[in-house]
This record gives C-alpha cells, sequence and structure tokens, in this order.
C-alpha cells in the first residue's frame, strides 16, 4: 500500500474517543507492565468506553488465552470479555490452518495461549518432535520456558517441517524493566537451522487481517508503545495511529523515526483517548523547516534540531517531530537533538 510520507503529527479538533469508533489497543506497555496497571490507564479506558469507542484488545504476547487476558484486565478495572481480546496466537493459528490441513498435529514452543488457539481452528497441539507434526509455532512461553524447548523446535525443523512465529518482538516490557521477547527466542532456533519462520504478529498483515476479522472496526485507531509493531502495523494497515510514551519507546527513537514508524498523534499515556490532539503549523518561510505547537518553536538546523519557547512538555515534543521528520523526509532523521529533548524533561 503506497502511503503519502508523513512529516508531522496531526491534530484533531474531536477527542480521539469520539473521532474513531474502535481503539485497537496493544497491552505491554499500554495498559499494564507486569500485571500492574499503567497510571491513567483505567480511568482513560473507562471513560473512552463511556463516551461511546469500543475497546479492543490486540496483543502480540501469546503466552495466555483471550479468556485469561480478559480476567486479567477485569481484576485491573478494565472490564472485558474473552472477544475483546486479539492475539498473535490468534493470528498465527489462522495462518497455520490455511495452509495444512485440519485435524493436523502442531509442535508447539510456548504457553497455553498458543494451544487454545490452535484448537480453535482444528489443529492439535503436541510436545515433541517425534508426534509428527506438520509445523512448528512458537511464541512466548514466558521467563521459566526450558532451553530444551528450542531444541525440539530445531530438532523438527531440521527435519523440514514448516516453522511458524506468533510474533518476533525482541523485547517486552516488564515491572522490573524490558526483558527478552519472542523474537530473542526465535534467533536462538534461527540460528541453530538456519530456517526462516512465517511470522504473524505486528506489524504483519496476519495480524492485522485477524485483528479487523474479530473486531469489525470501520474507523480504528491502534494505540500502541511500540514503533516497529504498533505503528508500523497501523501503518501498513492504512489506518491512524497513537503512540504512548509508557512502554519502549523513548523520546530519541521517535524524532529519529523513518516514515512507516511515524505515528498519527503521539501522547504521554492513556490519557490522550480523551483529549483533541493540538496542531502542528508550520512556521516562517524558504527552505528552513520550522513548526510551532503550543508555546514552542522547533527548527532542524545544520547540525541539529533546536527548540524555543515554554509550555507543555508534549507540545514541544510535536512540534521536535515535526521538525525531525521533515528533514529526514523519507529517510532516518540523525541531527543531535540531544539539548532540546532534555529541556523537555521527557
Amino acid at each position: 500500500m503506497s502511503q503519502k510520507v508523513r512529516t508531522r503529527p496531526a491534530g484533531s479538533e474531536r477527542e480521539l474517543s469520539r473521532a474513531y469508533d474502535t481503539a485497537l489497543l496493544d497491552l505491554d506497555g499500554v495498559v499494564y507492565a507486569g500485571g500492574r496497571a499503567i497510571p491513567h490507564a483505567v480511568r482513560s479506558l473507562g471513560t473512552a468506553r463511556e463516551a461511546g469507542m469500543h475497546l479492543a484488545y490486540v496483543t502480540n504476547n501469546a503466552l495466555r488465552p483471550p479468556e485469561a487476558v480478559a480476567g486479567h484486565l477485569t481484576e485491573l478495572g478494565v472490564p472485558a470479555d474473552a472477544s475483546d481480546v486479539i492475539t498473535s496466537a490468534q493470528a498465527v493459528a489462522r495462518l497455520i490452518s490455511d495452509q495444512i490441513p485440519q485435524g493436523a498435529r502442531v509442535l508447539v514452543i510456548g504457553g497455553e495461549g498458543l494451544r487454545v488457539a490452535l484448537r480453535e481452528r482444528g489443529l492439535v497441539p503436541v510436545e515433541s518432535a517425534d508426534d509428527d507434526p506438520a509445523a512448528v509455532v512458537q511464541g512466548y512461553g514466558g521467563p521459566d520456558l526450558a532451553w530444551g524447548r528450542f531444541a525440539e523446535a530445531a530438532y523438527a525443523i531440521r527435519r523440514g517441517v514448516p516453522w511458524y512465529a506468533s510474533n518476533t518482538d525482541l523485547t517486552i516490557p516488564s515491572g522490573r524493566g524490558i526483558a527478552p521477547g519472542n523474537g530473542a527466542a526465535v534467533e536462538v532456533v534461527r540460528i541453530a537451522t538456519g530456517a526462516e519462520p512465517q511470522v504473524a504478529g505486528k506489524p504483519l498483515p496476519p495480524m492485522h487481517r485477524e485483528t479487523i476479522l474479530r473486531t469489525g472496526a470501520e474507523r480504528p485507531l491502534v494505540v500502541g508503545d511500540r514503533l516497529d509493531t504498533d505503528i508500523e502495523g497501523a501503518f501498513k494497515g492504512g489506518v491512524d495511529s497513537l503512540l504512548v510514551l509508557t512502554g519502549v519507546t523513548d523520546v530519541p527513537q521517535l524524532l529519529a523515526a523513518p516514515p512507516q514508524h511515524r505515528p498519527t498523534y503521539v501522547d504521554a499515556d492513556l490519557r490522550g483517548l480523551l483529549t483533541a490532539q493540538p496542531e502542528v503549523v508550520r512556521e516562517g518561510g524558504g527552505g528552513e523547516a520550522a513548526f510551532g505547537c503550543g508555546g514552542w518553536r522547533a527548527a532542524a538546523g545544520r547540525e541539529r534540531l533546536d527548540l524555543q519557547g515554554e509550555g507543555a512538555a508534549l507540545d514541544g515534543l510535536r512540534a521536535l517531530c515535526a521538525a525531525a521528520w521533515t528533514a529526514a523526509g523519507e529517510g532516518i532523521c540523525r541531527l543531535d537533538g540531544g539539548k532540546a529533548v532534555a529541556r523537555l524533561g521527557l
């Protein structure tokens, strides 16, 4: 899909919860981290739901089945049904079922979420490469996944069994910081076998397809904390996105984002769903890339990004994004933005 290169965050006169019919929310780093709700998440989601926005939870984490995820959300104060949860396990199970016959055996390297999703599609989970599997599927299995599971996958893949991965996120947020994700485990098997898996999760089309099939969203807004999964997935799906700064992505990464990683909107946390989004306005003429938002003015010089003014830090960040992305065009901004970012305190 060909898309216009985004050079600044967009504005919205209406609250996002009213401008879009469905929020496609990532979970880890957006709604919770390490099992605990992220500040402002519970109240913001409740208010968005009251405004008429449908909330769907779209996660690359294949560890738990939708019922368990929905139960966890409800315990946190975010009432949810299993039908509100879409996982990469469901997406990869559909991908596998499109390619191998119903009733076939699938070697599972991961958690219960994969097993439930496979059974939903008429496939039979097995535990050993010696169980004559027709496919191998790998998903996040939690921090206690035994090393021998990777060997089991390698045995089957080296025999020519096709390999699938729910997702390839290298990291996952936890209550103690950033931990290795399923992508790191996939790399272990890749090194051992030299093979390449078919991948279903964000940002790839199978996950977007699964999400739209299950939610029926007409005006969706993808909400996430990762540029390489949530925001790129929205870009590839041709839908708008909101980046929240409660998870993996930091400000320097956002300023250096290539076109497919540039979100439509940027906000601190899920309170961004409840507000209008300010316009970022180009200022001046000539070749200078200067932009204003709120009380801030940002410009791209020859060697660095400059920021002047005062006001809400997020407005300054939005102006900086516009200056950096415009200067970069279809590439990556390599200007020094350290002093400008420091002024914002983000």
